[in-house]
């Protein structure tokens, strides 16, 4: 407890540290306050009536989750940070296709702001459509009505650019905190969203549960934590030997490869797929067609994301544990590592310097896929059938916070002090 104390007072001491939390700080309460304006001409009272009826796990709850509880508000920032992440994810995949994409990566900071620029276009142009989209997915679900006109021009169109204009406020939010604050500004929003459900969820536990069923969730949370931040912080030290020309003695480091490579982006891409089936299914359920009929009863029953079977659970963790094989594989590239290695003058003991260094790095980092991606599903599943055991069936009780959400919030905790840290070494190594 006294190095926590010391720490903090160091931070306070730290006058450039400590403006750059303030400042990060009164962002975040800016973005909460903005959560919480409501967008003129839904009816909110059925959008929490479909989100209580939602499971932590389900494509609605975690977006909700994801936007601090805007959606279930109808809020100005209805959206969120979602466009702008799945512009980023896009802009990864492109940068594997498109030659003119995978140079400017090569152009370092240039070439990265170039490539910021094209994510921030690109975001307003799906914020535009996916408002459109979340808007026409809360009538399809919501069993008493409409709950927004969507096909009233007049109606639904100012309503897509308020939201749109939101996310664009977000991400500018966002880009001050990083350049401005504390920095990683984009995942200190969606933590702060995250963070502020906590206490609903902790009342809605105590209302609907009893003391026994609490205590096992505070462990059960608290086992998933521990859990999460265990697998989040191991890795692979790939040993690396550098040998110097001029004493030709040799210097040992290490690669470190992470067992979860990919973080939350698997789930995201899951998250999409997954709901896809039911979605359908609501579209197809009066087919004139029994084949489709037939094909709709059976994602309604099997493979709906509000009440999750055991098949909706096997291809939820299925899609999770196929895209972090797909994710890794884009990022992560053995060739250019190894031929890094080989330029500065490294090696990795017992493996030839290019292409026997390649496949080396290739299979160590196909072993850690799988261990992460069992990771990654079984923090997203698990969970799930927790609830179900926990609440006899129904969906009436949840964890404070779903395993998705978990793994957010102990990635950003922990870059967040590896940055307070860093900051803090910088500012002793000016006194010297």
């Amino acid at each position: 407890m006294e190095k926590i104390f010391n720490t903090l007072h160091q931070i306070w001491n730290t006058k450039s540290l400590r403006n750059k939390l303030i400042f990060t700080i009164l962002v975040l309460v800016v973005a909460r306050l903005a959560a919480h304006i409501t967008i003129p001409g839904a009816d909110i009272d059925k959008i929490r009536l479909i989100l209580e009826g939602q499971n932590q796990g389900s494509p609605l709850a975690i977006f909700s989750l994801l936007t601090g509880g805007a959606m279930e508000r109808f809020s100005l920032v209805l959206m969120g940070l979602t466009p702008y992440i799945n512009a980023s994810i896009i802009m990864q995949l492109l940068g594997v296709i498109v030659p003119s994409l995978e140079n400017l990566k090569k152009e370092g900071e240039q070439g990265q702001k170039k490539i910021n620029q094209y994510t921030r276009l690109l975001t307003v142009p799906l914020a535009f459509v996916q408002s459109y989209g979340m808007m026409a997915l809360l009538n399809r679900f919501s069993p008493g009505g409409a709950i927004v006109d969507v096909t009233d021009v007049s109606v639904i169109l100012p309503m897509m650019l308020v939201a749109t204009g939101g996310t664009i406020f977000m991400m500018w939010l966002g880009e001050i905190i990083s350049e401005k604050g504390i920095g990683n500004g984009i995942s200190l929003l969606i933590f702060a969203g995250i963070v502020a459900t906590v206490p609903t969820q902790i009342g809605a536990a105590f209302q609907a549960a009893a003391l026994p069923v609490i205590l096992a969730l505070i462990i059960a949370t608290l086992a998933l934590t521990i859990f999460i931040v265990f697998v989040s912080e191991a890795d692979r030290r790939v040993p690396i030997v550098y040998a110097t020309r001029r004493t030709g003695a040799q210097q040992k480091s290490f690669l470190p490869l992470k067992i979860n490579q990919a973080g939350m982006i698997p789930i995201i891409f899951a998250i999409s797929l997954v709901s896809l089936p039911s979605i359908l299914a609501q579209f197809f359920s009066r087919s004139e067609s029994t084949t489709l009929q037939g094909m709709a009863e059976f994602s309604m029953k099997y493979l709906n994301p509000g009440s999750p079977t055991l098949w909706y659970n096997v291809f939820y963790a299925a899609l999770i544990f196929g895209f972090t094989y797909f994710y890794v594989s884009i990022v992560f590239e053995p060739r250019k590592v190894a031929e890094n290695i080989q330029k500065r003058g490294g090696f990795i003991p017992g493996y030839r310097p290019g292409k026997e260094t390649e496949t080396f790095l290739e299979q160590t980092s196909s072993r850690l896929c799988f261990w992460g991606g069992v990771f990654l599903a079984a923090v997203a599943v698990v969970p799930l059938l927790f609830e179900k055991w926990l609440s006899g069936g129904s969906n009436a009780i949840s964890l404070f916070i779903s395993g998705a959400g978990m793994i957010i919030v102990v990635g950003v905790v922990l870059d967040l002090i590896r940055r307070i840290n860093a900051q803090l070494v910088m500012h002793d190594y000016d006194k010297l």
